[in-house]
């Protein structure tokens, strides 16, 4: 029973661990003096697309994504464009160290279902900005930032930069107050 126990809880936090991975946490900030409702075509800003530290096959399945997410938003790809889209991205090694502690019932001290163990885990965390600049103006007037945790699964690649195209984009336009 005890050990039916134990496997039920690593079980559940492995659970845990893998549906707070499939999520993306989504900030966005925007100037709250620009009219949104004027921008209704875009185009890819290529020296800021340029400078983002990420292979070019990354590169070319984020901006797909961009592109895709811009025209179901109703925006147009122009040559003469209202907005110019631009990207960053990083990503870094998170480390997570995770102290367990188990316990039994009964008489006295058991050093057969008593004692502490750590579990390390390790995985990636990506950050991707869309930033949206007024074209006219070359004023940046909307960003919005995902973090999540990224995979090396060629299979998944392509859906997981899906997923953070789609929730950072899904904060745009903002709601603004009139």
């Amino acid at each position: 029973m005890k050990k039916t126990i134990l496997t039920t809880v690593m079980a559940l936090v492995l659970a845990v661990s893998f549906t707070s991975c499939s999520s993306v946490q989504v900030v966005a900030d925007y100037d709250k003096q620009v009219n949104f409702d004027t921008f209704k075509t875009f185009a890819f800003y290529k020296p800021g697309i340029d400078k983002a530290e990420i292979n070019d096959l990354d590169k070319r399945r984020i901006l797909r994504a961009i592109e895709a997410e811009m025209q179901a938003k109703g925006f147009t790809k122009s040559e003469n464009p209202d907005l110019l889209v631009s990207i960053i991205a990083s990503s870094r090694e998170k480390i997570d160290v995770y102290n367990n502690y188990y316990g039994g019932w009964g008489w006295g001290w058991n050093p057969y279902f008593y004692g502490n163990y750590n579990t390390v885990s390790t995985s990636t965390e990506g950050s991707l900005y869309i930033d949206l600049i007024d074209a006219k103006n070359k004023a940046l007037v909307w960003q919005g930032q995902g973090v999540g945790y990224l995979t090396g699964n060629m299979e998944t690649k392509e859906t997981r930069i899906q997923e953070f195209v789609t929730s950072i984009l899904a904060a745009y336009p903002p709601h603004q107050k009139k």
